[in-house]
């Protein structure tokens, strides 16, 4: 079992930057591709962003594109999201994810409970 922890969400104006935290605990978290995911209100989950296990490589969508950075602390169990240039429909609950490297939710086996990420315009 993996546990996740997501931190760092809130309201913040459009252009304006953010950066998220995904705390593990549980099994070796080195062990696991993470992923972000995030979910608007009425829509379906979408991917965001992943890097596999040693976080040497990394996917983004291309919404968030030249915005957004994920990164890992293998050494703190923890994975990051930076967010820069938000725009207000990069609102939604964001989630991280642990499992295998895709931009697919179905390969992801642990999920956090999410935080919420509101921007204004």
């Amino acid at each position: 079992q993996v546990q996740l922890v997501e931190s760092g969400g809130g309201l913040v104006q459009a252009g304006g930057s953010l950066r998220l935290s995904c705390a593990a605990s549980g099994r070796t978290f080195s062990m696991y591709a993470m992923g972000w995911f995030r979910q608007a209100p009425g829509e379906e989950r979408e991917f965001v962003a992943a890097n596999r296990r040693s976080g040497g490589t990394t996917y983004y969508a291309d919404s968030v594109k030249g915005r957004f950075t994920i990164s890992r602390d293998n050494a703190k169990n923890t994975v990051y999201l930076q967010m820069n240039s938000l725009k207000p429909e990069d609102t939604a609950v964001y989630y991280c994810a642990a499992g295998s490297y895709s931009g697919t939710s179905s390969t992801y086996a642990y999920w956090g409970l999410g935080t919420q990420v509101t921007v204004s315009s």
